[in-house]
């Protein structure tokens, strides 16, 4: 497989779409929403988001900032932004500074922001290709078994029985007893 560069997109606020990338965009922050804290999925450490809104003459949309970056933003400024992408949060456009994005306030300040055109209140679809991680049964295939990916409430998934994956599947249990990945499901066997 190999890796494919994203050419440099500039984009205006309303130029922008779901999944675009390596974004270099220039903003007026209009307004800091209120900073809350969230625990990782990942490894439970605490994080600090904060939602801004930020914009041009074409438009608004919303932009998480997490942690130390929150602090290096100030309401009024006009910033550049490299590398950023979009991404959709709950149906709704963000456009993302990410870990290899870089943002920098700039001096050529940004007056008028048209305020009319909110491109983060518009809801998109998200037409990725879904995965079934539930349902199935025996021999239901690949993805089948009862459960989703290593959630709380999940007893199967990625392997049932007779799918092309083991029935001990990735292995691994959740903290209900089931299994997250497949694993040895000891509630249900179909």
């Amino acid at each position: 497989m190999s890796y494919e560069e994203h050419e440099p997109i500039e984009a205006t606020v309303a130029e922008l779409k779901p999944r675009m990338k390596n974004v270099t965009i220039s903003f007026k922050v209009t307004s800091i929403g209120e900073e809350r804290e969230i625990e990782s999925r990942q490894d439970g450490s605490t994080h600090r988001v904060c939602d801004i809104t930020v914009g041009d003459a074409s438009g608004i949309v919303q932009v998480p900032l997490w942690d130390d970056s929150i602090d290096s933003i100030e309401e009024g400024a006009t910033y550049n932004l490299t590398n950023g992408y979009t991404g959709l949060f709950r149906g709704n456009l963000r456009l993302n500074v990410g870990r290899y994005g870089k943002l920098e306030r700039t001096e050529e300040a940004i007056e008028d922001v048209n305020m009319t055109v909110d491109m983060s209140a518009e809801e998109h679809e998200d037409d990725r290709p879904r995965r079934s991680y539930g349902g199935g049964g025996r021999g239901g295939g690949g993805y089948s078994g009862g459960g989703g990916r290593g959630n709380r409430s999940s007893s199967g998934g990625y392997g049932s029985r007779d799918s092309g994956y083991s029935d001990r599947g990735y292995g691994g249990r959740d903290r209900r007893g089931g299994s997250g990945y497949g694993g040895n499901n000891r509630r249900s066997r179909y």
